[in-house]
């Protein structure tokens, strides 16, 4: 017979729970951040994610919302394809003994404690939103990396025409940026904006919807003979994507000759200044993303 999500949970939990803690401070993987600095100026809960006893990357968490404010890692050239992998949880969010691994939903009744914790997979069924990266798998280069973003402390509620139009296209830009141009460590920052006031959600109010989502990586060791295009792109690039076609057009602007499925839904290359300058806006707070704008030397 199978056992019930919540049995199969506190099992895991039992026979793991002498593991380091890994939510709550990001001590454990500064490897993600450059210069093991990480972004300054937003609250929330910094979750180390693990998997399979392996620092992937770092997130902070905003328990309030079930949804990250950002996720940050180190780029490395992707290779494969997409893997087709399950939904997984922190269970550190809900059981603060528990082992610091992420792993999949199991079958069977829903975990109150995950539920209250963070969102889980019926909070997107039948939304109208996808499940959408901010640590995306296209960015890694081994099979365990790419399957580790595939946890919902990793995703956001993200329109299907963003998802599928210029946000996947910007990924792939900043892939084969990299891939081509980087040629030390490359730090990706990939966050959201909130709206300026009355907060949106999913169908069930428990997880909330971004307007915007940005990106932001430094590579401070690049190529030196880069492509007119590119050279405003190093050491660092930025941009910021609409998640609602209806929202003004101040950051981002619509335009309007694009296919209509992917209509208001642009993205916007900027300077890490100019996409600082917003965040503080929105945020109402000073917003530093890498450590001395990444102008640093290692």
């Amino acid at each position: 017979m199978l056992r019930s999500w919540s049995q199969l949970t506190l099992a895991f939990l039992s026979c793991c729970c002498s593991a380091v803690a890994d939510v709550g401070d990001f001590a454990p993987c500064l490897q993600f951040f450059y210069s093991s600095w990480p972004p300054k100026g937003l609250p929330g809960t910094p979750i180390c994610q693990r998997y399979n006893n392996n620092y992937q990357f770092a997130t902070l968490y905003s328990r309030p919302r079930r949804s990250p404010w950002f996720s940050a890692y180190v780029y490395t050239v992707p290779t494969g394809k997409r893997p087709s992998s399950s939904w997984k949880f922190e269970p550190q969010l809900a059981h603060p003994e528990a082992n610091g691994n992420m792993i999949p939903f199991p079958p069977g009744p829903l975990d109150q404690n995950v539920v209250e914790s963070q969102a889980v997979n019926p909070d997107y069924i039948n939304s109208s939103y996808t499940r959408g990266h901010l640590n995306p798998s296209s960015h890694h280069h081994t099979h365990e990396g790419r399957s580790s973003t595939f946890t919902l402390t990793n995703v956001v509620p993200q329109k299907c025409g963003s998802n599928d139009g210029p946000w996947e296209n910007l990924e792939q830009t900043v892939n084969q940026t990299l891939a081509a141009y980087c040629l030390g460590q490359a730090y990706v920052v990939t966050g959201v904006i909130p709206y300026r006031s009355d907060e949106h959600w999913l169908r069930n109010h428990r997880v909330a919807v971004p307007e915007y989502m940005w990106s932001a990586y430094c590579c401070p060791k690049y190529n030196d003979s880069l492509p007119d295009h590119l050279k405003t792109h190093f050491p660092t690039y930025a941009a910021v994507g609409r998640n609602d076609p209806n929202s003004t057009e101040e950051i981002v602007p619509v335009n309007k000759t694009v296919k209509k499925a992917f209509r208001g839904y642009d993205v916007r290359e900027m300077a890490l200044e100019t996409l600082e300058m917003y965040l503080k806006d929105r945020f109402s707070s000073v917003i530093r993303v890498f450590y001395q704008s990444c102008s640093a030397s290692d």
